[in-house]
């Protein structure tokens, strides 16, 4: 389902230049390559950093040229990070699609995510924006380093909320902060209103990210059902992460020890699933995903009333409620 034109209203002569922008940054003289950027082309989700991007810069200035460089900067890094993730995931299947690891294989995945995320920052660098390289490259930074750490957690089994909260912050929030700080960067010069942005997008961010996680655990989209895709891969999210936190010793080990070892098996999934559902982790999740609405929400009211104001805040209210 795609982002709801009143949403995207203020902003929508933006997003019509931007589509044959991010297009022509799609392509190569590479034999091997170019399929390959076709396809992902194609394969594109709903682009909502963009929307962050040129919402941000609405709300703070006219939009321009160095508005559209950062929207699309922003999607070509958010593009090779999912290439990337399928890879370390060991995914098949990206948004009902074959993932480009499960058509060409690791080696060539890794390799097109690299060069996509080589696009994205040459950008930068060929408008002379090192503004945005800065930010970007904090960006891929944090990414990396929520990747590694969830890795890392993944193996041992030992999450805790508070790392929880760090990578999801690292790996998720952190691009939809860079959004809305580089849309409102395209615009003005003034660094604290651009932090200021950057934080109110972390919150959008953590909320947006633990919406996701629900989503495992929860019917949803065509699907009808919840797909248990993060206990597969032995990711211990927010929803099981409560169910943990209120299990006795002996509970807690028996969960531990189905996610650890009998994680590929449907029925032990499902049963899983059940248990999150009933013991109220999904509930606690939502709850916990309204406070990081409600705080961005809140910070963005204090801002003088627009157009570009009232849908972001759309905007927060669709990612937090989104059925896919």
């Amino acid at each position: 389902m795609a982002v709801p034109d009143h949403i995207r209203a203020p902003v929508a002569r933006e997003l019509k230049a931007f589509e044959p922008y991010f297009k022509r940054s799609f392509t190569s003289d590479v034999p091997l390559l170019g399929p390959v950027l076709k396809y992902i082309y194609r394969t594109k989700g709903k682009q909502i950093r963009p929307l962050f991007v040129f919402l941000s810069a609405r709300m703070h200035g006219e939009t321009n040229d160095h508005s559209l460089l950062a929207a699309c900067s922003i999607e070509l890094m958010h593009t090779a990070t999912l290439i990337h993730d399928d890879v370390v995931d060991e995914s098949y299947e990206r948004r009902g699609f074959f993932s480009v690891k499960a058509l060409w294989r690791n080696k060539m995945a890794v390799l097109v995510g690299d060069y996509i995320l080589a696009r994205g920052l040459l950008l930068t660098l060929e408008n002379k924006c090192y503004r945005f390289l800065h930010l970007i490259s904090k960006a891929v930074d944090e990414m990396s380093e929520g990747e590694i750490l969830q890795m890392k957690k993944s193996r041992r089994l030992d999450i805790d909320e508070k790392t929880y909260f760090e990578i999801i912050q690292k790996k998720t929030a952190s691009l939809i902060a860079t959004s809305m700080a580089m849309g409102t960067a395209s615009v003005t010069d003034d660094d604290a209103l651009v932090k200021k942005m950057y934080r109110i997008g972390q919150d959008a961010g953590m909320a947006f990210q633990i919406k996701d996680d629900i989503f495992d655990y929860q019917e949803k989209g065509i699907i009808g059902k919840p797909t248990g895709n993060d206990i597969k891969e032995k990711k211990i999210t927010l929803p099981l992460l409560y169910v943990l936190d209120h299990s006795g010793p002996a509970e807690k080990r028996r969960i531990l020890r189905l996610v650890k070892r009998k994680n590929n098996k449907t029925a032990k999934v499902r049963e899983l699933v059940q248990i999150v559902a009933e013991r109220g982790g999904i509930e606690y999740a939502a709850r916990k995903m309204e406070e990081y609405k409600n705080k961005a929400v809140s910070e963005l009211l204090k801002f003088p009333e627009s157009e570009a104001r009232e849908s972001l805040i759309a905007l927060l209210h669709y990612i937090t409620t989104r059925i896919h």
